[in-house]
């Protein structure tokens, strides 16, 4: 009888759990989850030490092999699985390479060096430095301005001028150290290199916009070699500050503009020294002038993909990190699944209000008898007031994440805005209009 291998997925939810049963990694491998998924992401304040000493009691109390440590969640799970498997000399990138991404101004100087055509213009401050508010940060208008770590997309802004950078000054010095304070504990873990050193958790970084069609790789590195396991379109909504849907596979670029994407990220990659690992990539390419910039890089495999690779190729991404976390190189299997595409898509509303009604169970059976396979996650449920609810994009308030599949890509759109049908939301925004009865 084969020894059964533990793999341990940090703050694992049920929907991950049902993807992980598409994956083929053997009747030997047995999934646990590590930590509750609240601790991980919706902690008013982050305490990483403490996290990391509950995980290594979680793992010690365990009755059975630790075999490995599988991150899908941004910080601190991207660093607290890599150095958990460090601690048991599990595959894994290293610890610095992880840091060096986490760090949004670290990364931007690893891709300055790489790839220098494709970095926009950036520069690190100090939010809470009187003289930013007075002099700026010295790049011109219009600019995103971010903290250097962050949770998802919270405390990112657009710029367009000084009573802007002054209102996006005064929300991210009132939020900043809620994951900042905690990403100082770990990079004090590290020698930091001179270049980054003063550039704190509290620091911000400011960039250029970058413009144009934004697509998504995933790729992992295994053993000195770069595997691809698929690439994304990253879809806005009309005013261009919010992720409106995400589609697999991409179709929004030639292939040759894929191909120069896949080329830049092996090389940030292995400028860092990253491997035995999984990541994903952001990149813009402007049909204009077939310039492409790189947004952002994240050390792990997208949760948000996982539905998409198993309604078009039949296995979650799950596979491949499993794979190389149990030192197996990923083997993506493309177009082995039900639908020729598939989308992630979003429900939201751009103005505060309080939630009176949403979807019903009924609601839910009669989409799923139209649209097989959907996956819906509300986001929200009667009486929450959308501007206190946590981890929200500042332009725009979820309601609702929907997963759905089409025969092919053409038919994503007329697939989602028939599904919204079936969604109804009653949300009261308290002004003297009628309610927006956001019914899609």
């Amino acid at each position: 009888m084969a020894m059964v291998m533990n793999i341990f997925v940090p703050g694992l939810t049920r929907q991950q759990h049902d993807e992980l049963r598409t994956v083929d990694v053997g009747d030997e491998v047995s999934i646990h989850s590590l930590l509750d998924v609240d601790s991980l992401t919706q902690a008013d304040h982050l305490d990483f030490q403490s996290l990391l000493r509950r995980a290594r009691a979680e793992l010690d109390a365990f009755d059975g092999s630790v075999d490995a440590v599988v991150p899908h969640w941004d910080f601190p799970t991207s660093v607290l699985a890599p150095m958990l498997a460090a601690e048991r000399s599990l595959p894994s990138p290293s610890i610095d390479s992880i840091l060096s991404f986490e760090h949004k101004y670290w990364s931007r100087l690893i891709q300055n060096q790489a790839i220098p055509e494709q970095v926009p213009r950036f520069a690190a401050f100090d939010p809470f430095d009187p003289e930013v508010e007075r002099s700026g940060v010295g790049l011109p208008f219009p600019l995103w301005i971010k903290p250097v770590k962050s949770h998802s997309s919270q405390l990112g802004f657009e710029v367009r001028g000084e009573e802007g950078f002054r209102d996006a000054l005064e929300v991210i010095r009132r939020e900043i150290r809620t994951v900042g304070h905690a990403f100082d504990e770990v990079l004090s873990t590290i020698d930091v290199p001179e270049s980054v050193r003063g550039v704190t958790g509290t620091s911000c970084i400011a960039e250029q916009i970058i413009t144009g069609t934004q697509v998504a790789p995933e790729v992992s590195m295994f053993q000195g070699d770069f595997v691809v396991h698929g690439f994304f379109d990253m879809r806005r909504s009309e005013d261009g500050h919010s992720f409106d849907s995400l589609c697999y596979p991409a179709r929004s670029v030639p292939p040759e503009v894929r191909d120069r994407m896949l080329v830049a990220t092996e090389r940030v990659l292995r400028e860092a020294g990253f491997d035995n690992g999984c990541a994903n990539a952001e990149f813009m390419w402007d049909e204009r002038t077939d310039r492409i910039g790189m947004i952002e890089v994240n050390t792990r495999i997208s949760q948000s993909h996982s539905d998409l690779f198993v309604k078009v190729d039949g296995t979650s991404n799950h596979e491949y990190a499993i794979a190389v976390a149990l030192g197996r190189r990923p083997r993506p299997k493309p177009g082995a699944g039900r639908f020729g595409a598939a989308a992630k898509h979003l429900i939201g509303v751009h103005k505060d209000g309080t939630v009176r009604a949403v979807p019903t169970d009924r609601d839910l059976v009669r989409l799923q008898d139209e649209f097989p396979d959907t996956v819906v996650q509300l986001a929200v449920k009667p009486g929450d007031r959308l501007s206190e609810l946590p981890n929200q994009d500042p332009y725009r308030y979820v309601l609702a994440t929907v997963y759905l599949g089409a025969a092919d890509y053409a038919e994503l759109p007329d697939v989602a805005a028939r599904m919204e049908g079936f969604l109804p939301f009653d949300i009261d925004h308290g002004d003297e209009e009628p309610r927006d009865r956001r019914t899609v």
